[in-house]
């Protein structure tokens, strides 16, 4: 009887002990932990656009509680600064920041995504990705390729550039060689200008042993640090070429989509913290440095003429025409993106617009 009492209880424990195992099963899976790395277009650490990658991958670390750790490598610390989309694409690494114009050659269209001359703004922009087609549209360009997209920065506008002589005209950029990506580029290529493609690390270099005559960056904080008041005088605004420039945070669709969904909401969460933190940064101190390079630094300051910014639209129009008549993803993207503008503008006219004017009566 002792035996069987005894067969009986072991019977018992086994079931409860399997039924607490089944119980904990979902919990063990829950925990289980990713290590991710991230390829980024900006040199180790580099101050806001490498500083907002960083942060990104900090918070995704906090939210997650430690199960998704990003490890951020700098440009050329594990693949070349504009090489990132190939090895994300080909799974060499989980995730990459960058932006999207800089894969203008991998297809036309992911350079809407980025900016484009005298287009929408930084909050423009948002809205249309957030809630108008451009996020959806920025999924149709980049499947093909097995990547996923998402605003991770934005600049807000641009300058228009540093130069080694002043711009008067459009016969002023013949033979200019300037380092500007994206349509900006095409552009300028209509006045005469050679575009040049290279990434942040390598600019102050090139402009300084005549590489390049001129180089467009992103406003008087960034510039500021990259040094390039040292080698060039003529500082130039406003950046029609890059009214509202998104960065952007890609993932390869297939890793993602093996993340939990919990995972996958926290990243997501964390670029969009990135998008908001960027541009906060730069709106807040890039009027505090424009200051400084105009008075200790006696960099010239100077207004592209009316009359030349008039031409630059037409010739921006020229490109956009020849771009989206050759690409039908182009033509699908740019139609929305145009819509989307236009309206935004209407509104831009009785408020933003409306509000600056007044603000200077």
């Amino acid at each position: 009887m002792k035996r069987r009492e005894f067969l009986k209880n072991a019977a018992l424990g086994t079931a409860a002990a399997g039924t607490a195992t089944a119980i904990k099963a979902p919990s063990v899976f829950a925990k289980r932990s990713y290590r991710w790395r991230m390829v980024t277009a900006w040199p180790p650490h580099f101050p806001v656009l490498g500083e907002g990658a960083d942060l990104l991958a900090k918070w995704v670390d906090q939210m997650s509680g430690g199960r998704l750790k990003i490890h951020v490598y700098g440009g050329g610390e594990l693949v070349p600064p504009l090489g990132i989309f190939d090895a994300v694409r080909h799974g060499s690494a989980e995730m990459g920041h960058g932006a999207a114009y800089y894969w203008a050659g991998k297809s036309p269209a992911t350079q809407f995504f980025a900016a484009v001359p005298f287009g929408m703004n930084a909050q423009q922009m948002n809205a249309w990705i957030y809630y108008g087609n451009g996020q959806k549209l920025w999924d149709e360009v980049y499947a093909p390729f097995g990547l996923q997209s998402m605003p991770a920065g934005n600049t807000g506008v641009q300058m228009g550039g540093w130069f080694n002589k002043e711009i008067n005209s459009a016969a002023d950029y013949k033979g200019l060689k300037m380092r500007i990506p994206g349509l900006g580029g095409k552009v300028i290529a209509k006045a005469g200008a050679t575009a040049i493609l290279a990434p942040g690390g390598e600019i102050y270099t090139d402009l300084e042993r005549g590489v390049i005559d001129a180089t467009e960056w992103v406003g008087p904080y960034h510039d500021y640090l990259m040094g390039f008041y040292k080698v060039a005088k003529f500082y130039y605004y406003p950046g029609w070429h890059e009214p509202g420039t998104v960065l952007e945070m890609f993932v390869n669709k297939k890793k993602f989509a093996a993340l939990p969904k919990d995972l996958q909401e926290i990243v997501k969460t964390a670029a969009a913290r990135s998008n908001v933190w960027m541009l906060s940064k730069f709106e807040a101190v890039n009027n505090s440095y424009l200051k400084l390079l105009i008075s200790k630094y006696h960099v010239k300051l100077r207004k592209f003429p009316d009359s030349l910014l008039k031409q630059l639209k037409i010739y921006s129009k020229e490109v956009l025409l020849d771009i989206t008549s050759k690409d039908k993803m182009s033509k699908k993207v740019y139609d929305d993106y145009s819509k989307f503008q236009k309206n935004a503008m209407q509104w831009a006219k009785v408020s933003e617009i409306a509000l600056y004017n007044a603000e200077n009566l």
